[in-house]
């Protein structure tokens, strides 16, 4: 979503609000850089937690296959590929039932494609309602079309045009704008009317960012602003690429670069092809006043479509970054060029980050969120990327800046290929998704590029990660044919990769075959690797056949497979590997009954895990310690476990989160507490309805049985109203529910009095306490309030109530809203439910 302010086009806000609400397909059109895409995110923040339900922004601009779009779509939803539905089915069976708004930007490239998609997806889900942007209608059934027009532009001024009155801009002496007393008034009626322009609004607004003096313009300034904004037609993306010139020129001299740039292309007339000449001639102006360092760089950055850190941004900008082959690109020799043309100049690395920095300031490239944490991630509007693609193969430097880009990605594929276990690994690759998707489709045009299948293998592990089942295995098909052709390390870490596909579509036949094949490839080593097995890729395809294996309920066969994989993973000087093969072990003597030892193997890794493995991965450890100890009958143990991943990953509505519910339901139920029991199954099983997944059947069976002897203990009716109650509960509420009322860690519960709780081991520290307000909204927020509703109940404002959250969580020394709840359970005795 956009991180800018949104500037005017009150009046087509409200109206399309208006359409959104009548209409199921409403399509924004209008030409390039009119602004579509910013009035589409604005109208879908609107939707967002209303009657309409959530809103998703699904960005097309990189898509070139149209064959790709219900999978690509899919992702940006979060659906998975689950109960053997893919593609379209997949996308009906989550959207069914569901009040959602989807937004298509970007369709005018796959004008065909995204029709049929809209059509079969509004045929089958009647909650759903589209949102479109493209250069032309969808033309499908019920499509209802809104033209967008230009911002509002301030009428024509009586005034002598200033670039006729400044032929130098720069000189120095009398402002011929300065206004005489007696003439102030007017200037200020003058001012007044020209900001009621959306057009001067926008353009003051961005030019802010480069110049913080224009707070207070000058009328004269204003005037001269007023008539770039008409130069260009009120055409808002031409106004922000004008405006980001302000930190270093005067309004003056960007109205003059302007006319001067529009006669050039125009041969002097002014009735050229309309708005389409204003937005190339405002690019062609703003890449002109480039230095040629910047426009080097500029047009480099066009390869990487999907966006780009400072990082990768240097990586496939600099002439000193390093190939493939470790050595340093040599690049075009030092200098500059003539000041006009595309001719290269050398870009050494330490160099991009501050380029990058001027391009953004004059609104060349824009900051996106995304990215990995605390780094900054940054595009091209689609507009200006065709623009500088076109002056990167003018300048001649296309096929070696996408080498460079090749080469980055690949290296980026083989650190994660390094891993043990890289399938559930967080990936460098993660958010190089579009770009790896291209650059798999530029080296396959290649015929014998080395890198295709290291590529293609790394854009197939993202798939799986997703759980965009059917486009993994497509795309391992092609790997394992060139892998098994050429030879090489990623043929075994591919049919490990596809025996763990097959797990989760359910085919387990393949799986084993799969999976005994990649154990066997990595057994006796392939050309040129042949020798002692890799223990690293053996231990991958190994723990791929322990999954097999219990994929198709052959647990004492997992048991072998993991613990021969824990020996070879033993050997490598990697503890947190260990760790996890410890825990896959730990699970599947679970399903045995051997739970002394899996509980010793938790014991061992569980702090590993812990401190050092990814969020979901950390979940998934304290889950398996809960049910573990659940077995063996040591309900505050499991419960404390299980109360452990909700703050682990304070996500209601994710199936790491969703066992431990069921497990706290269960305990409920064992505790004597059938209504909580009631309240937590039910919640479990809508969100597992809503996110299309089933537990394990043995899991499934336990917590069914658990619930049913509970339930025997109500009347029917409470049993209808703890099973309502529990399906309305969703996200934070859900988790708030769930946290409050856990055992604190060391302490005690009586059973059927879940509320009371025990002295834990230590003393906490002194704290500050709340004030009555904050200990209100605190005790709000454990009831699954969220802020609007906490805000209205203590007739609050949203920000105030924010405020006071804060407040609470410093003096509290937590971090979400579940630790919260849970503090407020355990009242002021300390945390209860877990140790932060």
């Amino acid at each position: 979503m956009s991180l800018d302010a949104f500037i005017g086009r009150e009046r087509e806000v409200l109206r399309l609000r208006t359409l959104l609400r009548s209409s199921r397909l409403l399509t924004l059109t209008g030409p390039g850089g009119v602004g579509k895409t910013r009035l589409a995110v604005e109208l879908a923040g609107g939707v967002r937690g209303g009657r309409t339900g959530r809103a998703q922004l699904v960005e097309l601009a990189g898509l070139h296959d149209g064959e790709l779009l219900p999978q690509t779509v899919a992702a940006a939803l979060g659906v998975r590929e689950r109960a053997g539905r893919a593609g379209i089915e997949a996308l009906i069976h989550a959207l069914d039932g569901r009040s959602t708004l989807i937004v298509f930007d970007n369709c005018e490239h796959l004008t065909e494609p995204c029709a049929q998609l809209a059509a079969a997806l509004l045929a089958r889900c009647p909650g759903l309602r589209i949102l479109a942007t493209s250069r032309e209608p969808l033309r499908i059934p019920g499509e209802v079309v809104f033209r967008v027009g230009v911002l509002s532009l301030p009428p024509a001024t009586e005034h002598p045009d200033p670039y006729r009155q400044r032929q130098d801009p720069y000189r120095q002496g009398p402002d011929p704008y300065r206004q005489e007393p007696d003439s102030r008034r007017q200037g200020g009626q003058d001012s007044a009317r020209l900001l009621r322009s959306e057009a001067v609004r926008l353009f003051l607004e961005r030019a802010r960012a480069c110049d913080a003096s224009l707070d207070e313009p000058t009328p004269g300034d204003l005037r001269t602003v007023a008539e770039i904004c008409r130069r260009l037609d009120g055409l808002p993306l031409a106004i922000e690429l004008a405006a980001g010139r302000m930190g270093s020129l005067p309004p003056a001299v960007i109205l003059q670069g302007l006319d001067d740039q529009l006669s050039l292309l125009t041969d002097g007339s002014r009735t050229g092809p309309g708005r389409h000449r204003e937005l190339g001639a405002t690019i062609d102006w703003s890449h002109r006043l480039l230095d040629p360092l910047e426009r080097t760089v500029f047009r480099r950055l066009s390869v990487l479509g999907g966006g780009f850190d400072a990082e990768s941004a240097a990586a496939v900008c600099a002439d000193d970054a390093e190939r493939s082959d470790g050595v340093a690109d040599a690049g075009p020799a030092e200098g500059v060029d003539d000041g006009g043309g595309d001719r290269p100049c050398r870009v050494r690395r330490e160099q991009v980050l501050p380029v990058l920095c001027a391009l953004e300031t004059k609104s060349l490239i824009v900051r996106v969120r995304g990215g990995a944490p605390g780094t900054a991630r940054f595009r091209q509007l689609a507009a200006i990327r065709a623009y500088a693609m076109d002056r990167l193969a003018e300048a001649g430097e296309l096929d070696d800046v996408w080498e460079r880009a090749l080469d980055r990605l690949s290296r980026q594929a083989a650190q994660d290929a390094a891993l043990v276990f890289p399938d559930s690994a967080e990936l460098a690759l993660a958010h190089e998704q579009e770009n790896l998707a291209a650059a798999v489709t530029r080296a396959a045009t290649e015929r014998n590029d080395p890198r295709h299948t290291g590529l293609a293998l790394a854009l197939a592990r993202l798939h799986y990660q997703q759980e965009q089942l059917t486009a993994a295995r497509s795309l391992l098909t092609g790997v394992l044919a060139r892998s098994a052709a050429v030879g090489g390390q990623e043929h075994g870490a591919a049919l490990a990769l596809a025996a763990r596909a097959a797990c989760q579509q359910a085919d387990r036949s393949a799986a084993v075959a799969f999976a005994e094949e990649a154990v066997a490839v990595e057994r006796a080593g392939r050309p040129p690797h042949s020798g002692p097995p890799h223990p690293g890729r053996l231990a991958n395809a190994l723990d791929a056949l322990a999954a097999a294996h219990l994929c198709r309920g052959a647990y004492h066969d997992a048991v072998a497979v993991f613990t021969e994989c824990l020996d070879v993973v033993s050997t490598l000087d990697r503890p947190l590997d260990v760790a996890v093969c410890r825990h896959h072990l730990a699970w599947a003597l679970l399903y045995t009954g051997s739970t002394v030892r899996a509980a010793e193997l938790m014991e061992e890794c569980l702090p590993v895990v812990e401190a050092g493995s990814p969020p979901g991965q950390a979940a998934a450890a304290l889950h398996t310690a809960g049910a573990i100890h659940m077995a063996r009958g040591d309900w505050h143990a499991a419960e404390r476990r299980f109360a452990e991943v909700l703050v682990k990953v304070p996500d209601g509505e994710s199936l790491h989160t969703l066992y431990p519910v069921e497990g706290l339901a269960i305990i409920a139920a064992e505790r004597g507490d059938p209504e909580r029991a009631s309240q937590l199954y039910a919640a479990a099983t809508a969100a597992r309805q809503r996110l299309d997944t089933e537990p394990e059947a043995s899991w499934r069976g336990k917590v069914e049985a658990a619930v049913t002897r509970a339930r025997r203990r109500l009347p029917p009716a409470r049993v209808d109203a703890a099973m309502a109650a529990g399906r309305r509960l969703r996200a934070e509420r859900l988790l708030s529910y769930a946290a409050h009322g856990t055992a604190s860690a060391g302490g005690t519960v009586d059973d059927g009095a879940h509320d009371a709780i025990g002295p834990g081991p230590t003393t906490p520290a002194p704290e500050l306490p709340l004030t009555p307000r904050e200990s209100a909204v605190a005790r709000l927020v454990a009831e699954g309030m969220t802020n609007r509703q906490i805000a209205a109940h203590l007739g609050l404002s949203t920000s105030t109530v924010a405020s006071h959250l804060d407040r609470v969580r410093d003096k509290w020394g937590v971090r979400s809203r579940t630790q919260i709840a849970v503090r407020v359970a355990g009242g002021t005795g300390g945390p209860r439910g877990v140790r932060w």
